[in-house]
C-alpha cells in the first residue's frame, strides 16, 4: 500500500537490493556478486532512475554510488529519507570519494554505512548481510 511504512520484519524473500551507479561494470560486478549470494538485485543507470525504482519496488537495501549524472546520490538519499515510505530503508553509499569528510558527509546526510571503490568483495557482503 502507498504510505505504509517498511518494517524488518516485511522483507522481502529474498531480499531485495536495489544498486545505483552510473557505470555498467560497476552495477554487473555488483549485480553479479549479490545475486551469487542469493539477493534479488535490480539496477538503476543514475540518481533519477534510482529514485524512481526505489519508489516503485520498495527494496530491502539500497547501495548508492555518489558521483552520478542527473541527481548525485546524497541528493537521492536526503529524497529517500524525506519519503515516509522509504525512510527506514538501509542506504549504503559505494563510492570512489574516501577522504573522510566525505565519509562524514555521507553519514551525516543519513547513510547507514560507507565503502569505498574498489570494494573488496568479503566487504560488501558482510556490509549487506549486516544490513
Amino acid at each position: 500500500m502507498q504510505g505504509e511504512v517498511k518494517t524488518g520484519t516485511d522483507m522481502h524473500d529474498p531480499p531485495k537490493i536495489l544498486a545505483v551507479d552510473d557505470a555498467p561494470e560497476n552495477l554487473e560486478i555488483l549485480r553479479t556478486r549479490l545475486a551469487a549470494r542469493g539477493y534479488a538485485v535490480i539496477t538503476a543507470a543514475d540518481g533519477v532512475e534510482g529514485l524512481a525504482r526505489a519508489r516503485a519496488e520498495r527494496p530491502d537495501l539500497v547501495l548508492l554510488d555518489v558521483m552520478m549524472p542527473k541527481l548525485d546520490g546524497l541528493a537521492v538519499l536526503a529524497e529517500l529519507k524525506a519519503d515516509a515510505a522509504l525512510r527506514f530503508v538501509p542506504v549504503i553509499l559505494v563510492t570512489a570519494k574516501a577522504d573522510s569528510r566525505d565519509v562524514v558527509a555521507g553519514l551525516d546526510a543519513g547513510a547507514d554505512d560507507y565503502l569505498t571503490k574498489p570494494f573488496d568483495q568479503a566487504a560488501l557482503v558482510a556490509r549487506v548481510r549486516s544490513l
